[in-house]
């Protein structure tokens, strides 16, 4: 009896730190801006399979979000129409540019009657940007997945549901970069987006997550009308910096239990 206690009790233990259940929620009239990469099934052994959330389960996603009554916005349309919002909104957006997000995510988005925003690199092609973070990362393993072609990413704004914005021109780490490196990255990636898709670019994504003020003042600069960040967390428009937006991280090690919660409270487990 005292062993089927402890057990039992090791796996309430388990099961509040890994979901974070006894979070507070936060009041639906706050927006949610979900953090997705690719959209595809994970590879055995790969080191970013966090990344990777399986269609079938971005699908179950889609699918609670909307027949639990959630409306689905772009980035720049959660910050143009803050004042007339309605609870349960959220804002999906996909980081880095990953084929994926067309071949298997539009499809999906278009089923459930959902927007999205795609933030870009620009030069995305052979590049192991992952080794600019940590220098051990250097499997090549996403520098070898498929990115987005030029018609790919046309075909996706064709759509009418996803919204184009920066995450830079090389996906650099802005924390190596001096200022007018910085500004390249920053400035140059929404004159060559605009230039190359004539889609407006309003929205930026700082890479990695990594940046420091000054680099919040040259995306305002720029003329970007908001940026996200990597930061957790759900933002009160009322006093929100639409310039340092957070976002909830959707990991392709979550179960629709974990998706659930974390967009309730807006952060992960313990």
């Amino acid at each position: 009896m005292t062993l089927l206690l402890g057990l039992v009790f090791v796996l309430l233990v388990w099961f509040s730190w890994r979901y974070a259940w006894w979070r507070w929620p936060v009041s639906e009239r706050y927006p949610r801006i979900l953090m997705y990469h690719m959209i595809a099934p994970h590879r055995r052994g790969a080191r970013f399979n966090g990344l990777r959330v399986p269609p079938e389960q971005f699908e179950k996603q889609l699918c609670w979000l909307r027949e639990h009554g959630w409306h689905c916005v772009t980035v720049s349309e959660l910050i143009e129409q803050a004042d007339n919002l309605p609870a349960k909104t959220v804002a999906i957006t996909f980081d880095d540019g990953y084929a994926d997000n067309c071949v298997t995510a539009l499809p999906l988005l278009e089923k459930y009657d959902c927007k999205a925003t795609l933030y870009l690199v620009v030069d995305r092609f052979n590049r192991d940007w992952s080794t600019r973070r940590k220098a051990h990362h250097d499997e090549g393993e996403l520098k070898d997945e498929a990115k987005l072609s030029d018609a790919q990413v046309r075909a996706m704004l064709a759509s009418g549901r996803v919204e184009l914005g920066a995450h830079s021109v090389t996906h650099a780490n802005f924390l190596k970069l001096n200022t007018e490196q910085a500004h390249r990255e920053i400035v140059h990636a929404r004159h060559q987006l605009r230039s190359a898709f004539s889609a407006p670019v309003k929205s930026f994504a700082y890479p990695f997550g990594l940046y420091r003020p000054g680099h919040v003042a040259l995306v305002r600069e720029a003329g970007y009308s908001s940026a996200v960040t990597t930061q957790e967390g759900i933002d009160n428009p009322a006093d929100r910096d639409d310039l340092q937006l957070r976002r909830i991280k959707v990991s392709g090690r979550d179960n629709l239990l974990a998706f659930r919660l974390r967009l309730r409270s807006g952060r992960r487990g313990w």
